[in-house]
């Protein structure tokens, strides 16, 4: 996507999360496991040491190592699976919210782009 970067919101500011432009890139080779996926984040804003911001993954399979966070979907719908401990996967799409923890090793499968706001 191109245009100016997003800045982070202002003090009585707002934005439209599920349209704000982001900018993509591509994902490191070693943590791509099907398809090209791409990701773009923007952070919002730091709120008491806590960031808060948009994540967005175009169609493709991807690993990934998680930090401490909570997100909610905007749009888009995927699978999360988890390498590292015994728990189901979890099918994601508009209004899921999910709970990730620091180090938790998961492999993303994005069926159609994922968008989510995250508390991290």
């Amino acid at each position: 996507m191109n245009g100016p970067e997003p800045q982070a919101l202002a003090a009585g500011t707002g934005a439209d999360a599920a349209t704000l432009p982001l900018t993509h890139a591509a994902l490191p080779a070693d943590e791509v496991l099907q398809g090209s996926p791409t990701t773009a984040v923007h952070a919002l804003a730091t709120l008491g040491g806590v960031e808060v911001g948009i994540w967005e993954m175009t169609p493709g399979t991807a690993s990934d190592t998680e930090t401490d966070e909570v997100f909610v979907v905007l749009a888009g719908h995927a699978t999360i699976a988890f390498d590292d401990v015994v728990l189901p996967d979890l099918e994601i799409g508009p209004g899921s919210v999910v709970r990730l923890a620091e180090g938790q090793r998961t492999v993303w499968t994005v069926t159609e782009t994922l968008r989510k706001i995250y508390i991290a």
